[in-house]
Formats: structure tokens, sequence, C-alpha cells
């Protein structure tokens, strides 16, 4: 389960100045705050927070370098020289090139453009350097997002009798290369180091043709959410500029990639614009996406567009094959291990990455994928928050042959006998570096919600645009039991109040049930404000909701509910175990592995009763995470997928369960719990007597679900007895729900014994 943690905490004496801030500025000290916490600790510093734009860029002549840049370009323009400019595939890239090369038009330089393919690695290569010679023979290369790591290659460039100047915004090597760098890691006056690579192909704009540049602020934008820098700092202030001149003015190729989209945000162009730029180079035509940005023909721009979303429909549907075959492998070896490392044949490569980030982000691990082609294996590395996977595999870099990258993402290339070494040394390190608390997601929340929810929602618009480094705050309200309801019939969506105030859950339909318990619950938010004709509308969007699994009492009839619809399938088959060996072996596996055991008890208190759980989560009817934890699990539910476990224990109940998939699953014998089955009555004059009762009920509206149908019912029996009486006879079409109303099914006649739930009650009870 996830674990809630506070983005900050104040001290007495910040809490004065917070207040004292908000004050000032015109802010609630919910908003004030989260603003202080981040960085913004002076009324000043606030004031240019909340107005980012234009006006707050930095000088360009600022980086080092610079100058010499814009002396080298103005002598190769006066000269009359051929200039090229070498680019990168991806959306970053791709948008520096259609910075430099429209600010180079202007500045009067004739030029041309090179992206490579995927297929030819990344940055400089020899073999994309004769290309261009081959194809232009130019005096002066410019390199944009690439290039720092790229001396030997610029040496090669000279030594056809060309000159350098490399402008990028990654890590720095060792050696620099030897020639004109423009990079703001270079440190010197420059305040800023987290330009992205068209960021810094944008001050190289700025300097040459000044204000000139101001309207490709567009492009840098883009990139600079597409490349997941931090929005703070000019980054910000160039998102913002940007995104008011594409909400007021797109231009053709940002216009045809919006489509219909008409709400303009950071996430507009991270998930609407950035997923189909990079698709062309995922699909092996980056140039594709470079003529979009770089043509002045509107017919082209339409064509070019629309062949970007073909790529991008294409690259989900390869995506999504991808992981379901990664999946299948995952359930065939197990996810026990600190990582996730897995190799198939001819896996697409420009792939890997996002389908290792989403094994990542649903194991909570580290997941590397990569694509075998003959001996050599070549993968993309992406880890959790907590982890810093380029640390682990620079610890393990004698299994490598190359690799490159950071702390949340890189780039490897293995030989397949080193394969299963590296494999082994990276779970080792990580085992050894890392805790296992280190493995649990971790939700930041700025606080418990509380004040104007309407003038918070407000304010929080301010803290636009949202992203990496300036993410939208979440907040948390404590609830008990919730009455969502569906947005729409057969929705996934569900919308509910809280406190009198209104949530929507996207995909919380498989959680309705856990919503309507009385369980203890935070409810994770963020903030929404929309606009529609002329009314404003706030709601919280719900992200997440974590529940205290020992609370509650109406948990207890949902989960009655789950043994009786379970029973029917039989006791699993397995090997039995008094209670101390049931310890034991809990201990052992708990001490072995931090995956793969599960541990059912159909009564809560039944954990007390096993010292080795202590510590372990307590899951409510499914398991809390997909990348098998170990974990206690309270009454699973019918539908739960336990398939991803090793090992199985029922503690307090015969073991009838879901789907095991291949599980080894093991009960204690000695420890019997019958629970609420001791208040149910098998006898036929008392199922006759609750038939009758629900009968009366006939046309009233009820839950799909037993459990809520018996409590909305209040027919005067104990609810175990409603429940159990509905399960038997819906089973044997007594009676059915149709739009939500109970309806009595005439003329069906059946024997209780023909119940498969009947039967399987009455055995127990007798065994019992």
């Amino acid at each position: 389960m996830k674990k809630l943690v506070r983005e900050f905490e104040f001290t007495p004496e910040q809490l004065h100045t917070v207040e004292r801030l908000a004050e000032r500025v015109g802010l609630t000290e919910t908003v004030a705050g989260i603003l202080f916490a981040r960085g913004m600790d002076t009324e000043g510093k606030m004031h240019a927070f909340l107005r980012p734009g234009a006006q707050n860029f930095l000088s360009p002549f600022l980086l080092r370098g610079m100058t010499e840049a814009v002396k080298k370009l103005t002598f190769a323009r006066d000269e009359g020289w051929r200039v090229a400019v070498f680019g990168d595939y991806d959306a970053d890239g791709i948008g520096a090139c259609a910075i430099l090369s429209r600010a180079l038009d202007e500045f009067g330089i004739e030029h041309f453009l090179f992206v490579p393919e995927r297929t030819d690695g990344y940055g400089l290569s020899v073999g994309a350097i004769d290309r261009i010679f081959d194809e232009f023979l130019p005096d002066l290369v410019v390199t944009v997002d690439c290039g720092i790591s790229g001396r030997r290659e610029v040496e090669y460039i000279k030594s056809l009798g060309a000159e350098v100047i490399v402008t990028d915004h990654h890590e720095l090597p060792d050696e620099l290369p030897d020639c004109i760098v423009v990079n703001p890691k270079l440190g010197g006056d420059y305040p800023y180091d987290n330009l992205c690579g068209a960021g810094v192909a944008f001050k190289l704009a700025q300097a040459l043709i000044g204000d000139k540049a101001l309207p490709l602020v567009d492009f840098a934008a883009i990139s600079t959410v597409a490349d997941s820098v931090p929005l703070v700092g000019e980054n910000r202030d160039i998102v913002a500029e940007g995104l008011r001149r594409i909400e007021r003015s797109p231009r053709p190729a940002i216009a045809a990639l919006l489509g219909k989209v008409t709400d303009i945000n950071a996430q507009t162009l991270s998930f609407t614009i950035a997923p189909r730029i990079n698709a062309a180079g995922r699909m092996g035509d980056a140039r594709a996406a470079l003529r979009l940005f770089t043509s002045e023909d509107e017919e082209e721009i339409y064509a070019l567009a629309e062949l970007l979303n073909r790529y991008n429909a294409e690259r989900q549907r390869l995506c999504d094959e991808l992981y379901t075959r990664v999946s299948e492998q995952i359930a065939e070896e197990g996810p026990y291990g600190n990582i996730v490392m897995l190799a198939g044949e001819n896996w697409n490569a420009g792939f890997a990455g996002i389908v290792a980030a989403r094994v990542a982000e649903e194991y909570a691990r580290p997941a590397l994928l990569f694509t075998k082609r003959g001996a050599s294996y070549k993968g993309s590395a992406r880890s959790v928050e907590s982890v810093n996977i380029f640390e682990a595999l620079k610890g393990c870099s004698e299994y490598i042959s190359e690799f490159g990258g950071h702390a949340q993402a890189a780039g490897i290339n293995v030989t397949e006998e080193n394969f299963p070494r590296l494999k082994a040394a990276l779970n080792s390190f990580i085992g050894s570096h890392y805790a296992r608390e280190d493995f649990i997601p971790t939700v930041p929340v700025a606080g418990k919600a509380s004040g104007d929810f309407r003038r918070i929602a407000r304010e929080l618009v301010l803290l636009e645009p949202c992203g990496m480094g300036n993410k939208r705050p979440l907040f948390y309200v404590e609830a008990g039991s919730i009455d969502a309801t569906p947005m729409k019939e057969g929705s996934p969506h569900l919308s509910m109040k809280i406190g009198g105030d209104d949530f929507v859950y996207f995909g919380g339909a498989k959680e309705e049930e856990l919503l309507r318990c009385d369980l203890k619950k935070r409810v994770v938010f963020e903030y929404n404000l929309s606009r529609f004709k002329g009314r404003e509308y706030v709601k919280g969007i719900i992200r997440c909701v974590l529940y205290d699994g020992m609370s509650g009492r109406d948990v207890e009839l949902d989960a009655f509910e789950h043994a009786i619809r379970l029973l029917p399938e039989g006791e699993s088959e397995g090997e039995t175990l008094d209670m101390g060996a049931a310890n034991a072996l809990i201990e052992q596996k708990i001490g072995e592995c931090a995956y793969g055991l599960c541990a059912v008890v159909q009564n809560r208190r039944t954990v007390e009763k096993f010292p080795a759980l202590a510590g372990l989560e307590l899951d409510i009817f499914r398991p809390a995470s997909a990348g098998a934890a170990n974990c206690v699990l309270f009454s699973p539910a019918p539908d739960a997928n336990l398939a991803a476990y090793r090992d199985i224990i029922c503690l307090d109940f015969p073991p009838a369960l879901p789907a095991t998939g291949r599980a080894n699953v093991l009960s204690c014998g000695s420890f019997s719990d019958m629970g609420a089955l001791k208040r149910v009555s098998c006898s036929r004059e008392d199922m006759i007597y609750t038939y009758r009762a629900l009968c009366g009920a006939e046309g009233r509206y009820v839950s799909d679900s037993f459990s809520e149908t018996a409590r909305e019912l209040g027919l005067g029996f104990n609810l175990e007895q409603v429940v159990f009486a509905l399960a038997v006879f819906s089973e044997l079409g007594f009676f059915t729900v149709e739009e939500g109303r109970l309806r009595v099914v005439r003329g069906r006649r059946a024997d209780l014994s023909e119940s498969r739930i009947y039967t399987a009650v009455c055995r127990m009870k007798e065994g019992s």
C-alpha cells in the first residue's frame, strides 16, 4: 500500500513567515505555504513566480561560450559559410532544430538540418557525420541537444575541415569537446542550469536575433515539457510564455497536432503534442517531425500532422503489445527480485523505455528491458524515485559494455554471457544499498484540506504551468463510509460528496466497495477548477485512497459475502500446517525475500495470533500492489488476482480462493475461525422465512452487492442471514436486480440443495 508523506513541515518561526507573506501577497496560508516550501521564501520571489513570462528571461550572454558562438556564427554569415545543424530524434532535439533553423534564416545563414534516426544511436556518430558531409559539405557544424559527450566525433568533424559549436544541456563528461561549447551546466554567470536542449537553442536564437526570437518560444515550451526538466526558474517562464502564444494563436503545425483540444496547459503539451513528435522517432521517421516543425506549406503540415497521429496510434498499439509480452514473462518468472530485468528476441528498442517506465511504476522497483539481437543485448532502464539506477549500473559496470543516463533512466548494452551476471549483480547491489521501505510508493501531500475550497482552487491555478519540479499539490481529506455513484450507467468513474464538497474519481469503480465500507480513509486529491458556458466548477480529482485496514465494522459483512461467493469453488488443495509451523514459514519467507508471500485472513484479529506478520501491510479485498510485495490480505474478493504470489497461506479459513496461478497454497489447519458463518442458519424454515421477507421488499432500490442490499433493506434479520439468503436465492434464479430494483422471478422452482453456495455452507457448518 502507498504511504502518505508530508511534502513539507514548518517550524513555528517559518509558520509566522508564511502567515506574513500570505497577507502581503494576498493568498491563503495554504497556497503561500506551498510556495514558501518550494523556494519562494520572500515577497519578491512569490510575485515573480506568480507572474511567469518573457519579462523574466535571462540575458543569453550570461551563458559561457555564448559570446564566442555568436561571433563564430556572425563570421560564418559574413563569409558565406555553409552551416549544418545536428539535432536529436526526440521532441527536445526536434524543437531545438526548429528554433535554430528559423533563427539562422532570420540571421541570414544558409543551413542544412540533420537528425539521426533511433537506429543510428543517440548523438553524434561517424556514420551520421559522413552522411552530412556527403550531402552538404558544411564549413561549420552546430549541435543542438547533443554533442557534449562527443569529443571524439568533434575531432572527426574538424579533421574533415569544418569547425564545431556544441550546444547541449546534458551532464558534463570528464573531458569536454575541443570547440566552442554552450551548456548551462558549465557554470559561470548564468544562474540557471536546468534548460533543455531546445531551451539552450532558444537562448542562442535570442543572442543572434534579439526580440525576433520571441515567437519561437512555443517550440521551446513544448520541448521543455517533453524533456521532463523542472518547471521552475527560466523553464517556467519559457513554458508560460509559450503556452500564452499557443493559446492565443497557435502556429499551423501545433494547431494540427492539437486537433480539437482547446484546454491548453503544460499537460496538453506533455500528453497531446510531445508523444506525437516522439512517436515519429520511435517509428524510425524522426525527419517527418522535423519537416512538420520547419515547413511553411499548410497542406504539407496537415499531411505530416496526420502522419504523426498515425505513428502515435501505432506506437501505442506496439507498446501495448510489448507490455503484454513483458507481463507474460514476468508472470512466468515471478516478480520476486529487487529489480525486474527481462530480455526478448527483437523487442523494439524504441518502445523499451516506455514499457519499462510502466513496469517500474506497476511493480514499484527498477525495470530493465532488453532487446536481444544475436549475442547483443540493448536495453532501457527506468527506476522508482528512491532508487538511483545510474549509480547502481555504475556499481555493476564490470558486466556492462556501455551505459549512460541519470538517476531515473538509462540506456545499457551488455553481452549475452554478461546478462545473467548483471541481473544478479544489480539485484544484490540494490538489496544492499536500499532498505525495503525505499520500495514503498509514497504519496507526497501538501497537507490536510481545510479552508475555503473554492478560493484555494482558484489560487492553485496560479501555480501553473505545473509539471516536473513544480507538481500540482495534492491534499487529503479524512472520511469513513463514502456514498459514491457512477458518473453514468456502466461508467468506471465515480462521483461523490465528502464533507459537502464534490469529488470525482476517474477509474474508481474498482474501489467502490472499499469506499462504501466504514474503514477510516485518507482520500488524496488535487483541486480542479474549470469553467463551462460562463459557470465555474470546483471539484476534487481523487488520485488515490489510503485506508486503515484494522478500522471499520461494515467491512466484515462484505468479507462474509466474499467468503460465501468463493466457497462453491471448492477448497484448493495444498499442505496443512499447524500454527507454529505456519508462523515459522511466514518468518522464513519474509526473511528470504520482500516479495511473493500472501497471508490470507478472514478475521482481522487473526493477525495478532501470528507474530511473524508484524510490520506487513494489511490489504483489504485485493492486494494493494501488483508487484507481489509480501502482505496480509483480508477477505480476497472473487475477482482478486493472486496469481503473482509464490506462496499463499490461509490462516483462519479453508483455502477457497480466487485466481492463484501456480502459487503454492497452504492452510493453517489447527486454527479455523468460522466467523460470521456461526450466525447463519441453513434450516429450511429459516430460509423460507427469509425468502418471504425478501419478496415483501420487491421493487425497492438495491445494490448489486448482497451486503449493501442487506443494509439497505433492513429486514430485521441479522445481516449475514440476509446476505446468505440473497446469494442462495439469486443463484437459484428466484431474484434478480433490474434497473436497480429487486425483482421476484415468478414460477421459478428449485430445491435448496441445487445451490452450490447453500451446500458449501452446510458442509462447512457440519464439519465445524
